[in-house]
């Protein structure tokens, strides 16, 4: 090799040591005579110093060195001199005193600093992605990737799993997205398509008796791009025979703290993970998937306002709805622009307005809480009593602020909860170093699709109901509960899991109930129908999306950050100019002729 040594290596202990380096030009300090660079490779930096006394070509060799010049260095480890140590670089103790020294390659000036965390244009980074991967944290998050994946594996191995791979080219299927299709050359006008999970292969590899598999699945969906999505991820998908929920939670819960006590042990947990229904966690935080780091829940104020003047409750609630709040503390000298603000906000989360109560001006108790100092448009039509009722429901003080929405107990809910994570958001009231993981488990098994009426699935229609609640396919499929549950953190979705239908006669009820015909059933189905003809053991899985955790782990703000060559949000790698036309002998082979749409 070109080096001995990796730049990032080198302490104390090597002082006294010859070495050989490689690696870029990270930075070049000219002293009036003594010339010293910082030379970086992947494992770190360390600063080289170039004496024309010690050795006058090696000098002058470094005279014409660049920002990210290839050079190789040899010399001798020192320690710094009194007074230069550099406490910030783990290498910041000695430096490589330089014998000889040789550019491998120039560079040109690169269109962004490298060795400078500084804001730049995302677009400028994907196009030279390659530079962009020099950088500290690009680097540490891919590392810390590779670690996280290894972990994975060695964890997983530890406890009998497997890895199978499964196709890439594989059949069509609903799954809740757009496949992304590729034409088939050697069987004109059949396409294959890219699978959006090893959904149903890793099912058939259960019924084929392998019990635990799992691998590191490329997965693909044609959707709409934000900044935790991508047209292809990266997820952890397993699968085991012979269990039930709780023991997938088991496992899922002893993979990340595990996983987050080696990798990340600076790092605190609520431990054992907190468990909510779907319909909790709805209900007190307005989402499936709430930050648990910080609290701001939300309550329910229908029965203290249910009487009350203010026609707006009172038919929210009299139409089967509800009436909802939560607290912002210290909210209460919020400015008008700040309170229109809030209420622009809940409109776009979909509420037709927002009711705030600002509650005096912090001093004193809710007992002593007059109309005259609560600061609200509807006081006039609320007695004191009421607002006091509420102000304790939603564990308020004096100088807190009350917001309220009033409708469908959906829309309330969607919308405190939008609110809720936007203040928490804004406000930072989310300890950083804190992982707030919970499962979400009960999930509905499914809904009527808002614009055909049709039953659709919640999950996959290959999702087991509940023992309890398969009667009521028949008669009141909505009240069905899954068998199924998602693992969140810190307001994140990480995956989203299952146990598995493996009964034939079951799942072709669920497929009738979609609305598929016998022949659809047949033609989309028809293998795994049969596979399960033959003795499917109960079966269930997960699959956690890798980027995403990444994401969370490095405290990045888009799965763009921690993916080596991702697509930008108009689903575009700029650094191969992908997607781009082909020629036109390309779609002849493959019986394609583009026309243009009128």
């Amino acid at each position: 090799m070109l080096k001995s040594h990796s730049c990032g290596e080198l302490r104390v202990e090597h002082i006294g040591k010859e070495v050989t380096l490689a690696g870029w030009v990270d930075r070049r300090r000219d002293h009036g005579g003594l010339i010293f660079i910082d030379l970086r490779d992947r494992a770190g930096i360390v600063q080289v110093a170039f004496n024309p006394e010690i050795a006058r070509s090696a000098h002058e060799a470094a005279d014409k060195f660049r920002g990210e010049f290839v050079v190789q260095v040899k010399g001798e480890v020192a320690r710094r001199p009194p007074g230069t140590e550099n406490p910030r670089l783990p290498t910041g103790d000695i430096e490589v005193i330089a014998r000889e020294a040789v550019i491998l390659n120039p560079a040109k000036t690169p269109p962004f600093y490298i060795n400078e965390d500084v804001d730049v244009d995302e677009n400028v980074r994907l196009k030279y992605r390659y530079l962009d991967l020099r950088r500290e944290r690009m680097r540490d998050n891919l590392v810390l990737r590779h670690k996280v994946v290894r972990f994975m594996r060695d964890f997983l191995d530890a406890r009998g799993f497997i890895e199978i791979e499964t196709p890439i080219l594989t059949k069509s299927t609903p799954e809740g997205a757009r496949d992304y299709l590729v034409p088939s050359r050697v069987q004109p006008g059949k396409f294959y398509a890219l699978p959006q999970s090893p959904q149903q292969m890793k099912q058939l590899l259960m019924v084929a008796g392998l019990e635990k598999y799992y691998q590191i699945a490329r997965c693909f969906r044609d959707e709409d791009l934000r900044a935790d999505r991508q047209p292809e991820f990266t997820q952890l998908d397993l699968e085991m025979s012979f269990v039930d929920v709780e023991d997938i939670l088991v496992l899922l819960e002893d993979l990340f703290t595990s996983m987050v006590a080696t990798l990340l042990p600076q790092k605190k947990m609520i431990k054992p993970f907190p468990r909510l229904t779907y319909a909790d966690a709805m209900g007190r935080f307005g989402s499936d998937r709430p930050d648990l780091r910080f609290g701001m829940e939300l309550k329910d104020l229908s029965d203290i306002v249910a009487n009350s003047q203010f026609e707006v409750f009172r038919n929210a609630i009299s139409n089967g709805g509800a009436v909802k709040g939560i607290c912002l503390s210290g909210g209460a000298s919020y400015t008008r622009k700040q309170l229109e603000e809030l209420t622009e906000q809940a409109k776009k989360f979909g509420a037709k307005g927002l009711v705030t109560m600002g509650l005096g001006s912090g001093e004193g108790s809710l007992d002593s809480l007059t109309l005259d100092m609560v600061r609200s448009s509807v006081t006039k039509f609320l007695a004191l009593e009421q607002i006091k009722e509420m102000a304790r429901r939603l564990d308020a003080r004096m100088g807190d602020l009350l917001l309220i929405v009033a409708g469908d107990t959906r829309t309330v809910n969607l919308t405190l909860g939008g609110l809720r994570q936007e203040l928490g958001r804004r406000l930072k009231l989310a300890d950083p170093d804190m992982f707030a993981f919970a499962f979400i488990v009960d999930f509905p098994l499914m809904e009527r699709n808002k614009d055909t009426g049709q039953w659709q699935t919640v999950h996959h229609p290959f999702t087991m109901p509940r023992d309890e609640d398969i009667h009521l396919l028949d008669t009141e499929p909505d009240k069905v509960r899954a068998k199924s549950y998602d693992i969140i953190c810190n307001g994140y979705e990480l995956s989203s899991g299952s146990i598995r239908i493996h009964n034939s006669e079951l799942q072709s009820k669920i497929f009738k109930l979609l609305g598929y015909t016998e022949e659809q059933i047949q033609e989309r189905f028809g293998h795994m129908l049969e596979a399960f003809s033959y003795g499917a053991p109960p079966h269930g899985g997960i699959a956690p999306g890798i980027d995403r955790i990444i994401m969370l782990f490095s405290g990045a703000e888009s799965i763009r950050e921690v993916i080596a060559f991702p697509k930008n949000q108009s689903a575009v790698d700029l650094t191969f100019d992908a997607p781009s036309p082909v020629r036109e002998d390309q779609l002849k082979e493959l019986h394609i002729k583009l026309r243009e749409e009128k």
